[in-house]
């Protein structure tokens, strides 16, 4: 039970020590610095997608050839599908950028931003909650000390994530602890996901293949359309492609060796 409490709060308090920040920094993340850490959250999501999600759900179908990579294409199609339909019918914005997304609606800035981080978090918390789900019915493609690998890497990513967040809400002029909250608002649907996720998975366990492919497409959609082109616009690209590297490859030794 503690190893599961673990696993489902370990991200969120990745993103609130993140947003804490805001307490210890100025109003505003350098440039530089920013897109160092969406580059390294984009290369945790994507390691965690390939040997977290993708490789056990093709492996615990413990069959051959197209069959075996079947539950892999089906989930990762929908996953897909599924971000892009909550982008177009949520409204948000992104921090970069004035211009709102999604249906028009008399939200403030501040909630729109908060929206966009949220979406981003949906997928987060489904990736764990369905490892998790694997490891308790004794799945043995998935352990539960790879599923807090997981965690653990995700709490990584979302430290930076919080911050990230919570910093340019300081800026646009809100205090101190109302940017705190909010930013530590936009990731409580990690945990809320990953307990849906596990209820689900437990009451039909067929379907665990697919729920693994399906968080890693909705976690792919996230990186190729919102962080990868954050990390490119401007100056300092290099620093985002840098920051990739190192979350890849910092995910693929956490799962690797605690998988």
């Amino acid at each position: 039970m503690n190893a599961l409490l673990l696993g489902i709060l370990l991200p969120f308090v990745g993103t609130t020590l993140g947003a804490a920040c805001v307490f210890l920094m100025k109003k505003s993340i350098a440039p530089l610095l920013q897109k160092t850490l969406t580059g390294f959250a984009a290369g945790v999501m994507v390691a965690a997608s390939v040997w977290s999600l993708l490789i056990p759900s093709i492996e615990m179908t413990g069959k051959e050839g197209f069959d075996s990579i079947f539950p892999a294409i089906v989930g990762f199609a929908v996953g897909i599908t599924f971000l892009l339909l909550l982008d177009s019918i949520v409204p948000h914005q992104h921090i970069d950028t004035n211009q709102s997304e999604g249906p028009k609606s008399h939200l403030s800035k501040t909630s729109k931003l908060v929206f966009a981080i949220t979406l981003h978090n949906i997928p987060e918390g489904m990736a764990v909650g369905v490892t998790i789900a694997g490891a308790l019915e004794n799945n043995s493609f998935i352990s539960m000390t790879g599923a807090i690998a997981l965690s653990i890497g995700m709490a990584i990513q979302n430290f930076p994530e919080g911050a990230i967040v919570s910093m340019p809400l300081r800026g646009a002029g809100n205090s101190r602890t109302k940017s705190f909250v909010m930013g530590t608002l936009s990731g409580i649907v990690e945990p809320i996901g990953a307990i849906l996720t596990i209820i689900l998975a437990s009451i039909i366990v067929p379907i665990l293949p697919y729920l693994l492919a399906f968080a890693a497409g909705a976690m792919i959609y996230v990186v190729v359309e919102e962080l990868i082109p954050e990390t490119q616009k401007g100056h300092h690209s290099n620093m985002g492609t840098i920051g990739f590297s190192v979350g890849f490859l910092l995910m693929m030794v956490l799962d690797v060796i605690l998988g």
